[in-house]
């Protein structure tokens, strides 16, 4: 059987593309459908849907390849003649439907790789090349927008999908002719002359029926985040010494051995300093954090659920430390008040002052279980049970 096609049948190539992508839908669509619908309030269940959402972007991510090389090769070969030409309507219905079918195997498994790469953490592709992509920023809208195309156009390739089965059985069980038969592997040939295309008519039908698919998802809502944001806790105004003017407190985790990074976007500290260079107390600081104005990527909700965080009914975390210089630097000693636990907690840091300028930088570990965050995520492989917190700020001295 040769390699290429000729006008009355499909080359060794393209026959093996096609069962290639068939048999990558048919795993890629149940597998997707499956981890998104399974519970994880366990870490057994958690691992499982973690397995299976890899295993469903592993095989996307080959099947996006696959694709790639289908269309190109598509591009270069002879299209087969239909066997019914007189029949325009039918003849061009189905050319759209392939153009549908093309495009979504591009869009689908690209739109779900961006929605990947924009968020942190949970179910990472299963190859040596990285989890990110260029240009695509980690990002909580640029992760919305990507989940909703992604769903958009799953639903675009699932029915370009049904009708493509519909018309090979049709062709097959009621015109009993060769369509079908020409993908299968062997030797059948059928037709006459080189196949005719319709130009841009099918290409742009099919960019039509996406537009469409496109604004009934925004019609809808897809483009969202994907869930309703959390309550954010309402943070009174402080008096300091010292005025925070910007800063950031973030968190990193090992969960199945990638880091997971986010940050807190609601906070208050009240800072009283005393920047001479002696040694011992310097002073002291109140930190108030809202805990639902937590981001952490695509567990992002179940960090804040009752068996982590537990947002709703402890909606702020307290950090009072006293400020001291010791010889090996600064630190804050104090105790960390986090959904009803007190713990002590030495978060070291270094702090250089300019005038009514100051700039701090600063790490702390935690151990999650001391506050009871995951107590049902008892193996470190799955998720770490040390917790990393980063904190940076710029401040000024009150007048």
């Amino acid at each position: 059987m040769a390699l290429t096609n000729t006008s009355q049948s499909y080359g060794t190539i393209t026959k093996t593309l096609h069962w290639l992508t068939a048999f990558g839908i048919l795993v890629m669509i149940p597998l997707g459908l499956i981890a998104n619908d399974l519970p994880y309030e366990t870490a057994d269940q958690l691992a499982n849907k973690a397995w299976l959402f890899s295993l469903h972007k592993t095989v996307g991510v080959a099947l996006f390849f696959i694709a790639l090389a289908r269309i190109l090769w598509t591009l270069t070969q002879t299209k087969p003649a239909p066997l019914h030409p007189e029949r325009r309507a039918e003849t061009f219905a189905a050319e759209t439907v392939h153009w549908l079918l093309y495009g979504s195997l591009v869009a689908v498994p690209l739109s779900g790789w961006v929605h990947h790469a924009a968020t942190a953490g949970f179910a990472p592709i299963w190859w040596p090349l990285g989890q990110s992509l260029p240009l695509v920023p980690e990002s909580e809208t640029v992760a919305g927008i990507a989940s909703g195309l992604h769903w958009v156009f799953a639903w675009v390739l699932v029915v370009s999908l049904v009708l493509h089965v519909a018309g090979a059985v049709k062709h097959h069980v009621i015109d009993r002719d060769a369509t079908l038969r020409r993908m299968w592997p062997g030797k059948t040939q059928a037709g006459g002359g080189a196949g005719k295309r319709h130009g841009l008519t099918a290409p742009v039908a099919a960019l039509a029926a996406w537009a469409v698919a496109l604004g009934l998802g925004g019609f809808v809502g897809a483009y969202g985040h994907g869930s309703e944001a959390a309550q954010v806790a309402a943070l009174a105004e402080v008096e300091s010494d010292w005025t925070v003017t910007e800063g950031t407190l973030g968190l990193s985790i090992q969960q199945f051995g990638q880091t997971v990074e986010g940050s807190f976007g609601a906070w208050t500290a009240d800072i009283r300093y005393d920047d001479s260079a002696a040694l011992g107390p310097k002073g002291d600081v109140r930190v108030e954090v809202a805990i639902g104005s937590l981001t952490l990527g695509s567990v992002t909700a179940q960090a804040l659920g009752t068996d982590f965080l537990d947002a709703g009914q402890f909606p702020t975390a307290v950090f009072t430390a006293q400020l001291l210089r010791g010889e090996d630097g600064l630190v804050a000693e104090g105790t960390l008040d986090l959904k009803g636990h007190q713990v002590p907690v030495t978060l070291p840091f270094a702090l250089s002052i300019d005038g009514p300028k100051a700039q701090m930088t600063g790490t702390a570990t935690l151990d999650r279980r001391a506050f009871a965050i995951g107590d049902n995520m008892t193996d470190p492989a799955q998720l770490d049970h040390t917790v990393r917190i980063n904190v940076t700020l710029s401040a000024e001295r009150a007048e």
